[in-house]
């Protein structure tokens, strides 16, 4: 694959993407998720996608909202642990069935009932923001964004 940062080639459909990524937000926002569990679904579509770029800058807004290292060290198994709330558990569900839109036949069920957790605007604000990290991770993971120390 070639490295073409697709943004600076096109730069109208980045700023499509940042005014869209700008409403998922908002949706998060008017459904009362918490800045955090914003950012766990972030992280968690990263780990997912392989998005170097989209893991540093997440996790390190994680932490600005008060994530910890334990809990972050564990997302990835989120499931096997007890470090996560009712609330964050159905999210991550959510993430998962977006990020692996074609592997729902493989996708295992967590043990997590997503509606009798969160409400529909809950459920319908996590699957936005679902889709727009996705979407970034898509962006930068094609255009190469550089990551290191």
């Amino acid at each position: 694959m070639s490295h073409v940062n697709i943004g600076k080639i096109y730069a109208a459909p980045y700023r499509a993407m940042l005014e869209f990524s700008a409403k998922a937000a908002e949706a998060g926002v008017d459904a009362g998720l918490s800045p955090l569990l914003v950012e766990l679904v972030k992280v968690r579509a990263s780990q997912l996608n392989g998005c170097a770029y989209c893991l540093r800058m997440h996790c390190a807004d994680a932490v600005t909202h008060g994530e910890t290292p334990e809990r972050l060290a564990v997302l990835a198994a989120w499931w096997e642990s007890q470090y996560f709330s009712a609330e964050e558990q159905a999210a991550l569900k959510i993430t998962e069935r977006v990020t692996m839109i074609g592997d729902h036949g493989r996708l295992a069920d967590r043990g997590v009932d997503v509606e009798s957790i969160l409400n529909e605007k809950q459920i319908a604000a996590v699957t936005w923001l679902a889709v727009a990290i996705n979407s970034w991770n898509r962006i930068a993971v094609s255009s190469h964004y550089p990551v290191g120390p």
